[in-house]
């Protein structure tokens, strides 16, 4: 065999061995890219307006309970709200027909708009009503109480007292009645639903308002009635987190027909200043206790106290 075809076998030999390597190496390579990078999913190309939070039946929405989900185009429905089409803040106001849970899609037939017929009846949780009372500028919070919020009703109005017993020797008093103010919290954490004829407000708007309507029940709406003709009511903004000690009122179908039964506070004006006398319904007790009598002989007085019949 000649040289020469010896060095070519061993070229042929080299070429096909590098060969080899080198396919070897790019199909590992290959292998390695494939399983680094696993096969793309198509991702949905709209979104649909969904709840984020749990929304219940009568609920007033808010734009913080709704966000925007990704969702297959194939399973849209022809009710769902799509992307483009509105915004979060323009449903803000709006209610609730329907349960809503946390993740499903908003659709026109579980909201209502504001206005609409039957709006105000779907605001009302079963079995309440609404009620709507007159405020003021300072009464109505400055108009910083917005439909959703909680409240209490203060009611502030005038007591007729007698004056003190007459003291021996003192001279007897005469004129009219004395008169007192009483300032009492009347019903706990009812919910503002409506503030004038809006029930939905806008971010950052604070509207002086001349009325408010309220979520009650039954007996609450007549105790409303009535203090609205006893003297003046005034809104307390609630906060959204109740303290320590507070006991927040949950309405419930048997606490329909009942007023709501928690701590009474009441400030009369005795207790704001000091220079008034304290009404008589205090003084009484101490007054009823004993009834003194004074008997004169002569020169002389005698003075006897009797306890009063029960």
């Amino acid at each position: 065999m000649r040289a020469r075809t010896v060095i070519l076998l061993v070229v042929a030999l080299l070429l096909a061995g590098g060969t080899t390597m080198m396919a070897r190496m790019w199909l590992a390579s290959q292998r390695v890219s494939q399983e680094a990078s696993p096969l793309a999913v198509p991702t949905p190309s709209k979104s649909v307006l969904i709840a984020r939070t749990p929304i219940q039946r009568g609920q007033i929405l808010k734009p913080s309970d709704l966000a925007w989900e990704p969702w297959p185009e194939g399973g849209i429905g022809k009710n769902y709200i799509v992307i483009g089409t509105k915004t979060p803040e323009a449903y803000s106001g709006w209610v609730a027909l329907l349960p809503i849970s946390a993740g499903e899609p908003i659709s026109d037939a579980k909201i209502i708009a504001p206005g609409n017929r039957g709006f105000l009846a779907a605001v009302l949780r079963p079995g309440m009503r609404a009620v709507s009372v007159t405020v003021s500028v300072t009464s109505g919070i400055s108009g910083f109480v917005f439909p959703g919020d909680q409240v209490d009703l203060i009611v502030t109005y005038s007591i007729q007292d007698r004056p003190p017993p007459v003291q021996p020797g003192q001279p007897p008093m005469v004129g009219a009645l004395l008169e007192h103010k009483i300032s009492e919290t009347m019903l706990h954490d009812i919910r503002v639903i409506a503030i004038d004829q809006k029930l939905d407000s806008k971010p950052g708007e604070a509207a002086i308002a001349k009325t408010a309507t309220f979520e009650v029940t039954p007996k609450q709406s007549e105790i409303i009635a009535l203090a609205s003709e006893m003297g003046k009511l005034s809104l307390s903004l609630r906060s959204l987190v109740p303290g320590a000690n507070e006991p927040k009122h949950e309405t419930t179908d048997s606490s329909l027909e009942a007023p709501t039964p928690l701590s009474e506070t009441y400030t009369v004006d005795s207790d704001v200043s000091p220079l008034l006398r304290a009404p008589a319904a205090q003084g009484n007790q101490s007054s009823a206790a004993s009834t003194g009598v004074t008997i004169l002989r002569g020169t002389q007085g005698t003075a006897t106290s009797s306890a009063p019949q029960q």
